[in-house]
């Protein structure tokens, strides 16, 4: 009788949850007896305010997975079907003891967390990247593109960006690695900083972007909201697809033009990753020095080829975005997570385009990551040339 029972009140649970989502309700008790009613059923008072309790809990932020996004340190929440939940603490993902119901909870978890994002999550529009509130970003896909049930992807940004000496004590990046970063910035240099997806390229990015003088004006471009710099004075834009009816689309090159009229000092862009990698590029060869964003690739001599991809992407030819690359990029950075999880500066790179026109555009490491710190490199002299040339002493060069 008791099996019986539980399952009666999760059918009705399961009925009561579906009316309150479809009519936009919150599980208030009258809510929840309205939907109770319509449903034909007559429940005890107890029983009600019990289910209107368990509703407003599941309803709460991001239900049960609520208390995983509170834990300090946890960077990813991810959901692979109703009975599988993983996080990751900054040491690779690790399974963690926490279920949801059924299928049906997750998809509904999921259409309810890409509504509070103002985006849709149905058979018409199976897949949602979105920033919900704390500025913690979404992705989600649900049947039958996500083949064994909804896949739910939280990504929690740090509540307070890190300082250049957090990372040098998170192990990061070392003191020597951190003194040329400063000076890179100083001198106005443009950069990107490489790496894969989880490596830290927004995290040191956001460091780096906190270093600026808060005098200066950074104007922010990103697909999703991530980058939270502690700078007095930050514009951030970010893009919006169409509507349902094909409307509203805001693409990142429509942002970054709009930035280069918006009296920036620096323009940001979070992540390059499609034709908007040419208006960046000529924003940085029309004067707007300092420039920086990230970009996807598995190493730094990678770099090259994804921009020339990028640029192709535009209606560019690998010659055309070469130059462009040369002309408005001078350093690269990049990272990536070793063995245990942790992530590492492991290069630090100038761009190099050769000495004939046409050459073979190549990244030669100012410094690499060798012994547990960063280690002198062939480029070395050519970045030192170039922050002295802006007016900006170099640290002192590290014994070879």
């Amino acid at each position: 009788m008791t099996t019986v029972a539980n399952q009666v009140q999760g059918d009705l649970a399961s009925r009561v949850r579906t009316r309150l989502i479809t009519a936009g309700q919150p599980p208030t008790p009258h809510a929840v007896a309205s939907a109770v009613r319509d449903e034909s059923l007559l429940i005890g008072d107890d029983a009600l305010l019990a289910l209107a309790s368990d509703l407003g809990r599941e309803f709460a932020g991001a239900g049960v997975l609520e208390p995983l996004l509170r834990i300090p340190g946890i960077t990813d929440v991810v959901v692979n079907g109703h009975d599988e939940v993983w996080v990751d603490d900054g040491a690779g993902l690790r399974r963690v003891p926490v279920q949801l119901r059924s299928e049906e909870h997750v998809r509904l978890l999921a259409q309810r967390l890409a509504a509070a994002a103002g985006r849709r999550l149905d058979e018409a529009v199976p897949c949602v990247d979105a920033v919900i509130r704390d500025g913690i970003r979404l992705h989600a896909v649900i049947p039958p593109i996500a083949t064994k049930g909804t896949a739910i992807s939280l990504r929690i940004p740090r509540r307070q960006a890190f300082t250049l000496e957090d990372l040098i004590t998170c192990g990061t990046v070392d003191r020597v690695g951190a003194s040329w970063l400063r000076a890179i910035i100083e001198a106005r240099l443009s950069f990107l900083i490489s790496g894969s997806t989880g490596s830290g390229k927004t995290t040191v990015l956001s460091t780096l972007l906190s270093e600026l003088p808060e005098h200066q004006r950074l104007v922010i471009v990103e697909d999703s909201a991530e980058l939270q710099p502690t700078h007095e004075h930050v514009v951030a834009l970010q893009s919006r697809p169409a509507n349902i009816e094909g409307a509203g689309l805001v693409t990142m090159r429509d942002l970054v033009r709009q930035a280069l009229r918006m009296r920036p000092d620096r323009i940001v862009v979070g992540e390059v990753r499609g034709a908007e990698v040419v208006d960046l590029l000529a924003a940085l060869n029309t004067g707007h020095e300092g420039g920086c964003g990230t970009v996807h690739a598995n190493s730094a001599t990678d770099v090259p080829a994804r921009l020339q991809a990028l640029g192709l992407m535009a209606g560019l030819d690998r010659a055309a975005t070469q130059a462009l690359v040369v002309a408005g990029l001078q350093v690269l950075m990049h990272l990536d997570r070793d063995l245990a999880g942790a992530r590492r500066v492991t290069g630090i790179h100038v761009i190099d385009g050769g000495q004939h026109p046409g050459a073979t555009l190549r990244t030669p490491a100012a410094f690499v990551r060798r012994r547990g710190g960063l280690r002198p490199g062939p480029g070395l002299n050519h970045l030192s040339t170039m922050i002295k040339g802006r007016g900006v002493r170099p640290p002192r060069m590290p014994a070879r």
